[in-house]
């Protein structure tokens, strides 16, 4: 006899409760009245009451987040003009909790004869076990791809971080947050038992009190530089609970997940970086393995931009403390002087300038640069600036400085050479006497502004002069008028990536045409078009300006060659003498000035075998006076001594110390001058 199986009630089960128990739903969209009906099990699928929703799509745009029901709309917009009879997409909602939970929807189109849409009749059902289990569907291995391509895109912008900042701005801009998937970025580093913020994004979160944090606090940076272990936070819900204190003034930002990474180096913790998320329900372990991972060349690039900063900031250091520490005050000039630093790393240089006072107010300007980008390179600078000073302080004329310092730099147990620029400069008269050792030529500009450039003949570089023995400096000698600027500077400033060198001459001119009156204000324009060209070459720069209100009045300079039995040319400077003493205003100390200028050459071509060279020049300042210079190549000091029997010989110092009010000996490298002063009406 045949079994009978007794069958329940609801047996074959209704359509919607094979929906409902599938955590599936169904809608009914009039697209003529816009009303779209939702059963229950749907409007559990978007975790919504059935007295929370009015018939209208709109009332559900709490649960789908901004970006993805503008997805859908347009997924559904094309669907209804294209034609189509169905559509289906995967999308996030965002449930009561905060969490989000992946849902997908099927819609038919239902259209009129005229092939018209009037409805749509669909299902919505929970994907989230789906796509769990499914990895595929989601696209696995493009995520793996793209996961891939975050590594490789962030590690090379890494790379070419060479400074903390840079390190910042590659995690921290726009790019470096959407590769990551983030909204914002935190950004802290341990020093002295603190953690010092460096970085916190967006715009405007910053949290006060947080600049610095100790590492014991109840902060999730803390906690990864104490554990050295990553901290995921997968939920708001977490995060509060964890860090109520830091949740309480962040929960604005609507933050549904983060992670904190510890930034280790060598073992130790460095810093501490926080990638904050919105619209992000937790992290898969891929996407763990991801971020640690790029803790890992984050701490390595910053550890490497912090040594690069110690390592620039010493070298940048040990240059400054070769250059002079103060530039003196020079009568009838102003002086502007501005060194900058090769853009990063150990690339210290062997540029520098110096300003030089000299006997007689006159003043020596240099200009300099050592071959080569280190540390060797800075202090051979250093000896090579001390040396240069020593001998123009002595006396030597500016040809023989070069030629001196030359030697030395040969002699020095080195294989660098530098190119050199010096002028000997006398703002009472303005001549300048300039000698180049192979360095670029001067720039002068004129009172209204324009700019040439001085053509001065140069010699062989320092160093290489001397051992191929050509010695020879030619001196060039030009005036300064009162107003004008003279630009000296090394080839940092002038040299552009893949441009010619006159090239850049050209455009520095260009920008001292357009530049600023003032001095000081000129020097940081031609820096800061330096800063923004970012060169990687240092570069030193001296600006010499001759005053207008304290230059000599009725008054200049001349000078005369007497050579030793040549009586017309001595002749000719009396004559000189004569005139100039009387056109500038002398007075009735005419006489007297003629006589210790004569007395000064005669002794001169008597007690020595070479020539005489004879200056007269006027000095500007408190009081004018004129001043009587005589030269020769003797080193033999005079001395005072009675006169002779004859009631001549001997009685020439006692009439330049009775008559002159002040006179002296200066040593002149291969000579010496004897010098007096008058002071003028």
């Amino acid at each position: 006899m045949p079994t009978t199986v007794s069958l329940p009630d609801d047996w074959p089960a209704h359509p919607d409760r094979s929906l409902s128990l599938n955590s599936m739903g169904s809608f009914d969209w009039d697209l003529v009245t816009g009303l779209m009906h939702m059963d229950e099990a749907a409007l559990d699928v978007f975790d919504t009451l059935p007295g929370e929703y009015d018939g209208r799509p709109e009332s559900l745009g709490r649960r789908v987040p901004h970006a993805e029901s503008a997805r859908l709309d347009a997924l559904v917009s094309s669907t209804l003009k294209g034609g189509d009879d169905s559509y289906g997409a995967y999308f996030r909602i965002r449930c009561r909790d905060g969490r989000l939970r992946w849902t997908h929807t099927q819609g038919r189109v239902m259209r009129d004869r005229d092939g018209r849409p009037y409805r749509i009749i669909g299902i919505v059902r929970d994907a989230t076990e789906e796509l769990t289990h499914s990895a595929e569907r989601l696209g696995l291995d493009e995520e793996r791809r793209r996961q891939t391509s975050v590594v490789e895109s962030t590690t090379a912008a890494l790379a070419h971080a060479r400074t903390v900042r840079d390190v910042i701005d590659v995690i921290g801009d726009a790019h470096g947050l959407e590769r990551l998937g983030s909204m914002g970025m935190v950004m802290g580093l341990v020093e002295a038992g603190r953690i010092h913020l460096v970085a916190e994004g967006p715009a405007g979160s910053f949290v006060p009190g947080t600049r610095y944090t100790r590492i014991d606090e109840n902060y999730p940076m803390s906690e990864v530089v104490r554990s050295l272990q990553p901290r995921f936070l997968d939920s708001a819900q977490e995060f509060a609970e964890e860090y109520p204190g830091l949740w309480q003034k962040i929960s604005y930002m609507d933050i549904s997940a983060a992670a904190y990474l510890p930034l280790i180096a060598q073992a130790r913790p460095i810093g501490a970086i926080g990638l904050l998320y919105q619209d992000k329900d937790g992290f898969t372990q891929d996407e763990r393995n991801l971020l640690v991972a790029l803790g890992s060349s984050i701490a390595q690039s910053l550890q490497r931009a912090m040594l690069l900063e110690q390592e620039h900031d010493l070298a940048e250091g040990l240059q400054q403390a070769m250059l002079p520490r103060r530039i003196p005050a020079v009568d009838g000039g102003e002086i502007a002087v501005r060194y900058r630093s090769a853009r990063m790393g150990q690339d210290i240089g062997g540029d520098w300038y110096d300003v030089i006072p000299l006997p007689g107010g006159r003043v020596g300007a240099v200009i300099g640069d050592v071959q080569g980008h280190d540390t060797h390179a800075a202090a051979v600078m250093g000896q090579l600036r001390i040396v240069l000073r020593a001998y123009a302080a002595e006396g030597h004329s500016p040809g023989t400085v070069m030629a001196r310092a030359s030697v030395f730099l040969h002699e020095l147990d080195t294989d660098r050479f530098a190119t050199c620029t010096y002028v000997e400069a006398d703002l009472a008269t303005g001549v300048l006497q300039v000698v180049r050792a192979g360095h670029i030529d001067p720039l002068l500009r004129t009172r209204d502004g324009d700019c040439r450039q001085l053509s001065a003949e140069g010699g062989m570089p320092l160093g290489l002069s001397a051992e191929f023995g050509r010695l020879e400096y030619p001196v060039t000698t030009v005036e300064l008028d009162p107003g004008e600027t003279l630009l000296m500077c090394t080839d940092g400033l002038v040299e552009h990536p893949g441009a010619d060198l006159d090239d850049g001459v050209r455009l520095l001119g260009d920008l001292v045409r357009s530049g600023p009156s003032d001095l000081q204000e000129l020097a940081d324009r031609l820096c800061g078009a330096i800063d923004e060209r970012g060169g990687d070459d240092d570069m030193a720069l001296l600006l010499l300006r001759r005053r207008v209100e304290e230059t000599a009045q009725g008054g200049g300079r001349l000078q005369q060659h007497v050579a030793p039995g040549d009586p017309e040319a001595l002749v000719a400077a009396r004559h000189m003498i004569g005139a100039a003493v009387r056109a500038w205003g002398t007075g009735d100390r005419a006489d007297e000035i003629e006589l210790i200028a004569d007395e000064l050459i005669v002794n001169a071509l008597m007690h020595t075998d070479g020539p005489a060279i004879v200056t007269l020049r006027v000095l500007s300042g408190g009081e004018r006076r004129l001043r009587v210079e005589v030269e020769d190549r003797s080193s033999a000091l005079p001395r005072r001594r009675e006169a002779g029997d004859s009631g001549v010989s001997g009685r020439g110092l006692m009439l330049v110390d009775r008559l002159a009010d002040a006179w002296g000996v200066e040593s002149r490298g291969s000579g010496k001058c004897v010098w007096c002063e008058f002071l003028m009406d």
